[in-house]
């Protein structure tokens, strides 16, 4: 009998060093914490539309680009705003939905408002901004910039998905399907099927416009209502796809944007999940090799012993799973989602030689918690976001999938062969979406991009989630682009990376300077 495999969920910054959670966990393992941003706290404003900007407002949407926004205290030391948009942009005049935002007020001279997405789909740029403004971003950067993080719709404040309680939760992680035979194709298909029916009971009609055109239209009037003629835009990871939706569909309106451990917009979802297997196979032979030259590892002999160490364990935990200290049930895929989560951030490292030195003694219990973090789970048991439920729902509407059963048995075995530690648990992840009751409204093209202002493309070598090759494929599709690369391990660059990216990137937000093109740092 196998574990379930992973959804397709790697590519997502929920676990990764960029989501507000996710830098939390690094934190964590770190034994630091976060310092919170903004340096006041002003009274509650209301911004009111510049006239000009009204003007340029798409032909029926002048009503969400003239709106009134209240900007109100909150967080201690913010400012929170919900921006109201169209459900969906067919039917303007139809139902309304709310996006959640918040902002650290600029320390300095403000010229205008970043707006932030740390990736997904499923992250909270509001617990971003909220979590790590203070330590994110340089001094330039806050002095120049209100930083704005919003929930894109369909995530945590902003119309979110909802489907199954925390319980239920559990219980879905803890699951066995045995995918080698139809009985067991069929059983994870009607379980799928039945969360979706409690995602559309729950959720409601906006679950059918949860796009990312959609969320890109959101981001122009945001841009709107904050008085910027132009989007100044960070973006990480999925946030990148965002970020060039947004470039393809109001170049002209493009201000600063940086793209950072960028998305190929033009490659399939099945493109997508392959360059990750591989990608995360080279991550934990970089993390192998790093652990070997530590005193304390406990993977011994060369990269490849130490490699097919990992392998061993992953196969006992799925012939046979493990209790954690807690009493639940550990399986193959939390086993392996514990794994993974660590390499997004090198920095995480060590808490991974942690969890696995007590595995190989059968305490499973840190591999639990790293796997929870992933999930967003807290040791009460409660989940702290739907960034699960989102994330799929997202993608079900971004992408296609295969849900072929023998295309997708012939996809397990290239997916193994080009990562044997962890390709079979990139496999089937077309179930997720085989029975959504949505069909996908976009299919995988490059993007074209027109305007007249340079955009920031970074890649990072040993980024897990998003390969470097997606960068420089993206940079190429956008033409005006600029791109930076850095030689280093872990998923994005910008805020982690070092002063030959960093500087460079703080000069082109602060001040429009274009960092060389083909950078390596």
């Amino acid at each position: 009998m196998t574990a379930r495999p992973l959804p397709a969920r790697p590519r997502s910054l929920v676990i990764g060093g960029r989501a507000a959670g996710a830098m939390l966990l690094a934190m964590v393992l770190a034994s630091c914490s976060l310092l919170s941003g903004g340096d006041r706290n002003e009274e509650t404003a209301t911004a009111k539309a510049d006239p000009s900007i009204v003007a340029s407002a798409p032909e029926g949407l002048e009503q969400f680009y003239s709106q009134e926004v209240v900007w109100e205290p909150c967080e201690k030391e913010f400012q929170c705003a919900k921006v109201t948009v169209p459900m969906d942009y067919e039917d303007s005049d139809g139902e309304t939905i709310q996006i959640a935002a918040l902002r650290a007020p600029s320390t300095g001279k403000k010229t205008g408002s970043l707006l932030v997405n740390p990736g997904g789909p499923g992250a909270s740029g509001y617990d971003f901004v909220k979590d790590a403004a203070g330590t994110h971003f340089s001094q330039s950067v806050r002095d120049a910039y209100d930083v704005v993080g919003f929930d894109p719709r369909g995530v945590k404040r902003s119309a979110p998905v909802t489907c199954m309680t925390d319980a239920e939760r559990d219980a879905a992680r803890a699951k066995v399907y045995v995918y080698e035979t139809d009985a067991g194709l069929s059983a994870v298909r009607a379980d799928n099927k039945a969360i979706a029916e409690q995602c559309v009971e729950q959720t409601g009609e906006v679950l059918a416009h949860i796009d990312t055109q959609s969320a890109a239209k959101d981001l122009d009037i945001l841009r709107a209502v904050v008085n910027d003629t132009k989007l100044n835009y960070l973006g990480y990871s999925y946030g990148t796809f965002l970020g060039s939706t947004y470039a393809s569909l109001f170049p002209d309106n493009v201000g600063r944007m940086v793209l950072d451990g960028a998305l190929d917009p033009s490659i399939s979802n099945e493109e997508l999940t392959s360059g990750q297997a591989r990608a995360f196979e080279k991550a934990i032979r970089a993390y192998v090799g790093s652990c070997q030259q530590q005193d304390g590892c406990p993977l011994s002999g060369d990269v490849d012993s130490g490699v097919q160490q990992i392998r061993d364990l992953i196969g006992a935990v799925q012939q046979t799973p493990r209790t954690a200290k807690d009493g639940r049930v550990v399986n193959a895929t939390m086993f392996v989602s514990g794994l993974i989560t660590p390499l997004y951030n090198d920095q995480s490292w060590p808490a991974l030689t942690q969890a696995l030195e007590a595995a190989m003694t059968g305490d499973v219990s840190l591999m639990l918690r790293l796997a929870d973090l992933g999930a967003d789970r807290s040791s009460n048991g409660t989940y702290t976001s739907n960034s699960t439920f989102a994330f799929n729902a997202i993608n079900c509407l971004d992408y296609p999938m295969e849900a072929d059963p023998a295309a997708m048995r012939v996809e397990q075995q290239r997916l193994m062969q080009e990562s044997p530690t962890l390709g079979y648990f990139f496999a089937y992840g077309g179930t997720s979406c085989a029975d959504w009751p949505y069909k996908n409204v976009r299919t995988p093209a490059p993007v074209e991009y027109t305007g007249e202002s340079p955009i920031v493309v970074i890649g990072t070598t040993g980024d897990p989630a998003t390969p470097v090759e997606w960068a420089t494929s993206l940079r190429k599709q956008l033409g005006n682009a600029t791109l930076m690369t850095w030689e280093g391990e872990g998923h994005t660059a910008y805020g982690r990376s070092n002063s030959c990216i960093e500087d460079p990137v703080d000069r082109y937000l602060v001040s429009g300077e274009i960092p060389a093109d083909n950078t390596v740092c």
